[in-house]
């Protein structure tokens, strides 16, 4: 029954369903993390990149008195009760006037689990774009651009990483067409899809406390946290249950997202594929030995779910985590 419930489970994650945030195996020292909340102890930010068949790009000229005039792909923070596409429709259409539909999380940048932006490739369903007649506090006005031609001055020069990473993902998808599910929580958390590999062999670590699940660790926001990142978080619980001193860690990206905003729950769960490796391999087949009752590595006998982790591993098949 456990390994049911754990295919279903790694299934679920691997399809970007996600699951409902039960418990966590890992948190902060001192005192149970506090729920966030926006506008008190995190900030969202959504940010939408437009490519047409012209190989154009959708930019609004900034109003806001600091970078009046600057270019910039439309973008905003989220406000409290909003689910992150209907912020992501909102800000689009403030800045844009246009309505529009998200096709894919492109990239998750973070500054520290109290500063998150979430990257989207994006389409416009409708609306008119705006003009300079239009120009209020939001925007100056909108317009489409080539490419390789973008007006001056931008904002900031982060944006192009991003056009240039819609520009890839359209010429080639390296991971499945991935949107937020809209499910509660009420921590900056993430759910683990750690693995370890041996030529065609995969295991994946397990937490045991209640039912056998994918384990799960809440961010905190202690200044070291901070300025390490979510990583932190990730690091803390392995820890927790293995000797990292001979272990190479590294969190590849994103499997899925998982957000609400309603009813108080500010909270987002990043489903995220993490590789557990020796340093010096040698004759290591098995995977590293778990300290403690709370974890075990569980063997992935089911060739189809092997194959659906091989291949993401393989590939980089995830939504980039940048920092």
């Amino acid at each position: 029954m456990a390994s049911e419930g754990l295919r279903g489970a790694l299934t679920a994650v691997l399809g970007g369903r996600g699951l409902l945030v039960q418990n966590y195996d890992s948190g902060p020292a001192g005192e149970p993390p506090a729920p966030v909340r926006l506008r008190r102890n995190v900030c969202y930010v959504v940010l939408a990149v437009f490519l047409n068949e012209q190989d154009e790009v959708l930019l609004v000229q900034e109003a806001k008195k600091e970078c009046r005039g600057s270019w910039y792909l439309p973008a905003g923070r989220m406000e409290p009760g909003e689910t992150i596409v209907e912020a992501l429709q909102r800000e689009v259409k403030e800045e844009a006037g246009l309505q529009c539909e998200p096709l894919t999380l492109l990239s998750v940048e973070e500054r520290g689990p109290s500063w998150i932006r979430f990257a989207f490739l994006t389409r416009p369903t409708g609306g008119i774009l705006k003009t300079s007649k239009e120009a209020d506090a939001e925007s100056l006005q909108a317009g489409w651009y080539p490419r390789t031609s973008l007006p001056t001055p931008l904002r900031a020069q982060d944006i192009l990483h991003l056009v240039h990473l819609a520009a890839q993902y359209r010429q080639r998808a390296r991971h499945p067409l991935l949107l937020p599910q809209e499910l509660p929580c009420s921590l900056v958390c993430q759910r683990l899809v750690a693995t370890f590999t041996n030529v065609q062999t995969v295991w994946v670590l397990v937490g045991t406390v209640g039912t056998p699940h994918l384990p799960v660790t809440a961010c905190g926001f202690t200044p070291m946290e901070q300025r390490g990142g979510i990583k932190m978080a990730v690091l803390r619980l392995l820890q927790e249950c293995l000797s990292l001193h001979h272990l190479a860690v590294e969190t590849q990206g994103l499997l899925g997202l998982q957000h609400l905003g309603k009813d108080l729950t500010d909270g987002i769960c990043m489903n995220v594929l993490v590789t557990v490796a020796f340093r010096n391999p040698g004759l290591q087949n098995e995977p590293p030995k778990v300290r403690g009752e709370n974890f075990f590595w569980w063997k992935v006998v089911e060739e189809d779910l092997q194959n659906q982790l091989l291949q993401r591993l393989r590939d980089s098949s995830v939504v980039p985590i940048n920092r």
